[in-house]
């Protein structure tokens, strides 16, 4: 198994990552390589550090001489990417790259939050939680990459909150990369179970494979029962692979950004490391 990387190489960077990057076409772009101030920001996601704690120097002359950018810089360009939308893009391009690996017969969807310590936008009070989180929703394939995802949404909302409306957008964005998504299985959990996301999958030919939830009806069904298989069921673990595998970039445990054009950049990274593990790992 590959391991999930957390930085990459300048070669990496310029044939992934960095044609989507919002970047000056002409005229000074940085006085330090592009390549390094993006793994400064792999760095920080992956140990969930501040960034004033960034490995660089404080003092502006050994920054110059070892031409280091200050943490501004790092930050500058983050924030910049992100609400450019340009990390997003790398994501979507990272899905390009895998296309053939990819294994779209069972499609997993579930949900993951974050505690939200500084508060922001989309952030709410769980009680299961006890505390304000944040929520998003990504969908993997049946080999764990991510090929999908929600938004940010506020912790207070349960799972299918909105549930049709992030699956037309899914869907139709799946569809937008040449993916192919008829007649697979969506994986969900009984929190899923509603007859409006299971008239959204039935709609792009998708099969819902979701335990019904008994809270949802006082009666027992009458007539056919609904469709699903428990065995296609199990392979539903994929997506708690993922997520182990997103939860290896602490930034995105706890949450301190306050915009949710930053945390939800940082996770588009996260996603698209996760899919470009193998490739990363046979150039390494």
């Amino acid at each position: 198994m590959s391991t999930i990387p957390t930085s990459v190489t300048e070669e990496q960077f310029n044939a992934h990552i960095r044609p989507h990057l919002n970047v000056a076409k002409r005229g000074y772009e940085s006085e330090t390589p592009l390549h390094e101030i993006f793994n400064l920001m792999l760095h920080r996601l992956h140990t969930g550090c501040q960034w004033t704690e960034l490995p660089v120097s404080k003092d502006a002359q050994k920054r110059q001489e070892r031409n280091e950018p200050s943490w501004q810089t790092v930050y500058h360009h983050w924030r910049r990417w992100s609400d450019a939308g340009s990390l997003e893009k790398v994501w979507q391009a990272s899905i390009g790259r895998v296309k053939e690996a990819l294994a779209l017969d069972q499609l997993s969807l579930d949900g993951s939050h974050a505690i939200a310590k500084k508060g922001g936008e989309a952030v709410a009070y769980q009680a299961r939680k006890k505390a304000k989180t944040s929520n998003i929703l990504p969908i993997v394939d049946g080999n764990g990459y991510v090929v999908a995802s929600t938004g940010i949404v506020a912790g207070n909302h349960n799972d299918a909150f909105q549930l049709k409306d992030h699956l037309q957008t899914a869907f139709k964005t799946l569809k937008s990369l040449g993916l192919v998504i008829a007649g697979a299985f969506l994986n969900a959990d009984s929190a899923f179970d509603s007859r409006e996301a299971r008239k959204v999958c039935f709609n792009h030919k998708v099969r819902p494979n979701i335990p019904e939830n008994k809270r949802n009806r006082k009666l027992a069904k009458r007539g056919r029962k609904r469709l699903f298989n428990a065995q296609v069921y199990k392979g539903r673990f994929v997506s708690e692979r993922s997520f182990a595998w997103l939860d290896k970039f602490r930034a995105l445990l706890i949450r301190f950004d306050r915009k949710v054009a930053c945390f939800l950049a940082a996770h588009h990274i996260a996603f698209a490391l996760i899919n470009l593990r193998h490739l990363f790992a046979a150039k390494g």
